[in-house]
């Protein structure tokens, strides 16, 4: 674990060093998790090898549209596909030819080295939420998201210490015009926090933009030798790749820059009820997009993604945190691992209107699924409401404070000689108590991971102090972080140029808010 940032000391001695060291402004950063417990595997051998199987056939006959982009068909015809129209059939086997000159493991490069990532084996990368037109602010109001809380967004997951990504569309800013938000993002990124972030990808140019500025920022050699940037490519579910985002993918893959291929799947309306059904589209989809990024440049880094939901055969409505979801997320892990990718999937997801207790519930067993199925990437970590309509800033926070639990779950158990505490058992021997012995003392300020909202104290204590619940906890330790945050040191030269080039692109087109 990493700590960076500013710690304001009091003058005094013994009690009041301690008292200003606990209220000081402190900026930590835990570095991205490293697994040391194994991976939940829930499907068997012969299972794999079907799925693995119908999505090649899936490939084969079926095929895949790439609509509206004569390029991508001339690549895949030169690849030795069967195109027909704007139909793609790839023989069995391309695909994953194709698929194994990806990375299996990359650095996503921070500003600031130490917050450096690495993305693929066993690493977990935590994101917050993306994509979110509507925000649910500190007084509880449900309204559209703006600049305003966009920043705010930055900043705490800047502040939030399990959280090891800035992320990118963490809410539309819908009082920018669509064609020019995507600069005040990418800004906001890069001049509010020193953590690794995304690109936008609602339109070539902006992917260019995006790219454009991580040069100003980083230096073009490096940009071009280096990825500083990850970026969701979402595929049109069921097998179909528009020329918007394929033409972002183009984008990032010639310059170096990183993209997670993910179908976005409600199951039963985008993809068959059957879970073994979804895996094999998924896993078809998946092939046929990582398999087009390394036909635009070979080696280009690239993370399977899964975002799979099932439905309410009542309303409609997509469900989250249901047992079919947590089996795909499962079993794409184990053929990510299979195929050598990052795998992207899971998150803070809840179908809830409130940060409430189905919120909660939702969200427990979306995380956990994701550190137990192998995760390298985890968008939507943290912040997510409403099905993904929603950012809400309390929620944001409460999920960033349990991130924590990912991290002590992802140690493992420790065996060496001090965690056997052989010594401390010989010392209190039958009938005493741990609480003054040498291996206690020696341990006890890391021997518990503690959160930082959640409300411990005894019945009356909590009584008196208000009977505070979380969700108020969580909106005064917002406010705080808010209050505390510092904004991290720039090249006064850097922000200068990327002012001017945002100022510069903004005027070069007319407002447009569709």
């Amino acid at each position: 674990m990493t700590e960076a940032g500013t710690r304001r000391r009091g003058r005094g001695g013994g009690g009041a060093a301690r008292r200003a060291e606990r209220t000081s402004v402190r900026i930590e950063a835990a570095r991205f998790i490293e697994r040391n417990i194994p991976n939940f595997e829930i499907l068997n051998e012969e299972a794999l090898q079907i799925i693995e199987t119908n999505a090649e056939t899936v490939l084969e006959e079926i095929g895949v549209n790439f609509v509206e982009n004569p390029e991508a068909l001339e690549r895949w015809r030169a690849a030795g596909a069967d195109v027909q129209g704007e139909r793609v059939h790839i023989p069995r086997g391309l695909a994953r030819e194709l698929c194994s000159t990806a990375p299996g493991r990359f650095t996503q490069h921070a500003r600031n080295p130490e917050r450096n990532v690495e993305i693929g084996g066993n690493s977990l990368v935590l994101a917050p939420v993306y994509g979110p037109p509507f925000v649910r602010d500190l007084d509880g109001n449900r309204r559209y998201a703006t600049l305003s809380d966009f920043h705010d967004l930055v900043k705490l997951g800047y502040m939030s210490k399990w959280l090891h990504h800035s992320g990118g569309t963490v809410c539309e800013p819908t009082d920018v015009a669509v064609n020019k938000r995507h600069l005040d993002m990418i800004q906001a990124h890069m001049t509010l926090s020193d953590k690794p972030f995304m690109g936008s990808v609602t339109e070539p140019s902006r992917a260019q933009d995006s790219v454009d500025m991580c040069e100003i920022l980083f230096g073009k050699d490096f940009v071009q030798q280096n990825t500083v940037m990850t970026s969701l490519i979402n595929i049109n579910s069921p097998l179909t790749f528009d020329a918007t985002m394929m033409g972002a993918l183009e984008v990032y893959a010639a310059n170096n820059q990183a993209c997670i291929v993910s179908p976005f799947i409600v199951g039963g309306a985008m993809a068959p009820v059957s879970v073994a059904g979804t895996l094999t589209q998924v896993l078809a989809e998946g092939l046929a997009g990582i398999a087009y990024s390394q036909l635009v440049r070979k080696g280009a880094p690239v993370i399977m993604g899964a975002f799979v939901t099932s439905i309410d055969m009542n309303s409609g409505a997509p469900t989250f945190g249901t047992p079919e979801a947590s089996q795909i997320t499962y079993g794409m892990g184990q053929l990510a691992r299979r195929l050598g990718l990052p795998y992207r999937s899971a998150g803070s997801f809840c179908g809830s209107k409130l940060p409430d207790a189905q919120a909660a519930y939702e969200t427990a067993n979306s995380l956990n699924v994701g550190l137990m199925s192998g995760v390298n990437f985890m968008l939507h970590a943290c912040g997510w409401l409403e099905g993904g309509l929603v950012s809400d800033i309390r929620k944001f926070v409460m999920d960033a404070d349990q991130l924590g639990v990912l991290h002590g779950l992802a140690k493992g158990v420790a065996v060496d000689e001090d965690a056997q505490a052989m010594d401390a058992i010989r010392e209190v021997g039958p009938g005493g108590h741990y609480l003054g012995c040498a291996h206690t003392q020696a341990n006890f300020k890391t021997a518990f991971w503690r959160s930082q909202l959640l409300d411990y104290k005894p019945f009356e204590t909590w009584a008196e102090e208000g009977a505070r619940d979380t969700l108020t906890l969580a909106t005064e330790r917002a406010r705080k972080l808010l209050n505390d945050y510092q904004q991290p040191a720039m090249d006064p030269a850097v922000s200068e140029a990327l002012d001017a080039f945002v100022a510069e692109r903004k005027a070069s087109m007319p407002d447009s808010f569709s």
